[in-house]
Formats: C-alpha cells, sequence, structure tokens
C-alpha cells in the first residue's frame, strides 16, 4: 500500500527506461546529483524530499558493470539517510545473475553477494 506517495529515480544506467515509466504514470522523475570527487569516488545526492515515501530505483548493471553497482549501492544509501520508508531496486539488467552456484570450489557466488549487498 502506499501511503505517502510514491517517487521515482534513475540511476546512469537505466535512465530512459525510468524516464518511460514515470511519463506513462504520470509522474515528475526523482532528481538525483551524481558526481565525483577529485579522486574519482561517486558522490549522490538526493534532490528531492523522499521522507515516508515509497521510492523506486531503476539501474543496470551493464558495462562498466563495477561502477554501476556502486552507484546503485550509494543512492539506496543515500534514499535510507533520507528517510525513505520503502526503496525497491529495479534491475532490469543483472549482470550476475548467472553467478548463482558455486561451479568450481574456492569461488564466490557473485550473484547471491551483489543481492545480499543490496538488501542491507
Amino acid at each position: 500500500m502506499i501511503k505517502h506517495g510514491l517517487q521515482i529515480f534513475a540511476c546512469s544506467a537505466s535512465r530512459d527506461l525510468a524516464c518511460d515509466i514515470s511519463q506513462r504514470l504520470g509522474m515528475r522523475l526523482g532528481q538525483l546529483d551524481i558526481s565525483r570527487f577529485s579522486n574519482d569516488n561517486l558522490r549522490v545526492q538526493i534532490q528531492d524530499n523522499v521522507r515516508e515515501r515509497d521510492v523506486f530505483v531503476f539501474q543496470s548493471f551493464t558495462e562498466p558493470v563495477s561502477e554501476h553497482i556502486m552507484e546503485l549501492l550509494i543512492t539506496l544509501d543515500a534514499l535510507r539517510s533520507a528517510s525513505a520508508q520503502r526503496i525497491t531496486a529495479v534491475i532490469p539488467y543483472y549482470s550476475y545473475a548467472r553467478s548463482d552456484k558455486k561451479d568450481a570450489p574456492r569461488i564466490s557466488i557473485t550473484g547471491r553477494l551483489i543481492a545480499d549487498l543490496l538488501h542491507t
């Protein structure tokens, strides 16, 4: 149940899809300020009030995969800090989806690792 409203945000890899969906819903796409520090670290600032809102964040894990994952993780953390009521990550392309079980000894199950990082 959407109690206090809905807000949609787009990270850099899924901006077109999020724009299309927000337009179909008759909503304004939420604003993110995604920038870099001088040492190339990412910085994400939420430009809208998301307090007690249900938030959907769109981001595909396309190349550069690691950068897009970090961008989403930082965005999710910023939304939590901004007191969003519920946050849903919409990931149209999940590049580690095939890494869902061990196929050799002493390797990571990367698909699960990424899911665990997103959940916390």
